[in-house]
C-alpha cells in the first residue's frame, strides 16, 4: 500500500501547536485497535491538553482535513485502506482521574476499568458494571456503553467537550441525549474531553466484591484473551444476539482470519491475521443465516470507519 501524499504546511502547523503532544504519519491502526486490524491513518496525533485538542480541531477545519476521534480503539473496526485525514487519540495527560466531593472527574483518555477502580478506592458505588468494559471513558460516553444492567447514562452528570469550531462547551445531563448505545456526540461531532460522574457513597469491601464477581463472570464467558472489538451486534428487541447466533449453529464459523468465538457467539474475534474485509464478510454471513433461521435481523454494534483498499 502506497503512502498517501501529505500537506507539508499542515504538518508544520501541527508541530507548532503540539507543544507536548505527538504527531505520527501513516500510523498503522493495528497498533491502536483492540481488534488489531486496520490500515494506516494519514496523520495521527496524541494531544496532551484540551487546548491542544482545540487547536488541532481548528487546524483541521482550516485545511479541510477529515478528523476522526479515537478512544481506546475498542468497539471499532478500521477498514484495510486506513483512515483519511487525521486521527486524534488522547495522550496520557488526558487520562487523569480525580475526586471532588462525591464527583469523579476523568479525562476522556482514562480507561473505564481504571476509573471504576479509582471510584471503588474512594468508596463510591455505581460504576462497578464498567470494571471490565475494554475502552476509554470518552468512548464509553460516546456509545453510552453498558453491561450487567448498568449504563453510562446512569452515572454521567456532565461532559466538557471541544466542538467543531474549536470552542469548549460543558454539556449538562439533559443535553447528553443518551439512548441505547447512543449519545448527543454521535450527532454534534463535539470531542469529549472531560467526564463528570456522580456516584453514591458505599462500602469499599462490598464494591470490590461486586467488581471481582463481575470480572470473574466476564472472564468465564467472554473471549477477552483474543483480539476483538467487544460485543459485535446490538441486542435485538426480545432476544440476545449471541443466543441467536449459537442457536443457528455458527459458533466457530470462520472467514479468513475472522471467527465467531467458540466461547461466546456474540463476539467476532481476530483468530490470526484477520483483515477488516474478513470481519465484514463474516458479519454479513451471520446476519444472513440468523435472519433466514429466526427472521431476526442483527445490526452491528461495532463502528466501521475508514476506507477500503483501492
Amino acid at each position: 500500500m502506497k503512502n498517501r501524499p501529505k500537506n507539508p504546511n499542515f504538518i508544520d502547523e501541527l508541530n507548532n501547536i503540539l507543544v507536548e503532544g505527538i504527531l505520527l504519519l501513516d500510523e498503522p491502526m493495528t497498533k491502536h485497535t483492540t481488534f488489531q486490524i486496520g490500515g494506516p491513518a494519514d496523520y495521527f496525533v496524541m494531544p496532551q491538553t484540551v487546548s491542544e485538542v482545540a487547536h488541532v480541531v481548528r487546524l483541521t477545519q482550516k485545511y479541510g482535513i477529515e478528523l476522526t476521534i479515537f478512544g481506546n480503539g475498542s468497539n471499532v473496526l478500521v477498514l484495510d485502506g486506513g483512515i483519511d485525514g487525521l486521527v486524534l487519540q488522547f495522550g496520557s495527560n488526558m487520562a487523569s482521574i480525580r475526586a471532588e466531593q462525591g464527583t469523579v472527574i476523568a479525562g476522556a483518555g482514562a480507561l473505564l476499568t481504571d476509573v471504576s477502580q479509582f471510584a471503588a478506592v474512594q468508596q463510591l458505588t455505581g460504576l462497578e458494571f464498567a470494571v471490565g468494559i475494554p475502552g476509554s471513558i470518552g468512548g464509553a460516553v460516546f456509545m453510552n456503553a453498558g453491561a450487567y444492567n448498568g449504563e453510562m447514562q446512569n452515572v454521567v452528570s456532565a461532559v466538557s467537550a471541544v466542538c467543531p469550531d474549536g470552542s469548549i462547551f460543558r454539556f449538562t445531563k439533559e443535553a447528553l441525549q443518551f439512548g441505547y448505545r447512543q449519545s448527543a456526540f454521535q450527532k454534534n461531532h463535539c470531542i469529549i474531553c472531560d467526564v463528570e460522574l456522580v456516584l453514591s457513597l458505599g462500602n469499599r469491601a462490598k464494591i470490590f466484591e461486586q467488581m471481582e464477581d463481575l470480572t470473574l463472570r466476564r472472564e468465564a464467558k467472554q473471549p477477552i484473551e483474543m483480539p476483538s472489538a467487544g460485543s459485535t451486534f446490538k441486542r435485538p428487541e426480545g432476544y440476545f444476539a449471541g443466543t441467536l447466533i449459537e442457536q443457528t449453529g455458527l459458533k466457530g464459523l470462520r472467514v479468513g482470519g475472522a471467527q465467531v468465538s467458540e466461547k461466546h457467539a456474540g463476539f467476532v474475534i481476530n483468530a490470526g491475521g484477520a483483515t477488516a474485509q474478513d470481519v465484514l464478510n463474516l458479519i454479513a454471513e451471520i446476519q444472513q443465516r440468523v435472519h433466514s433461521t429466526h427472521d431476526v435481523m442483527l445490526h452491528p454494534e461495532v463502528r466501521v470507519i475508514g476506507r477500503e483498499l483501492s
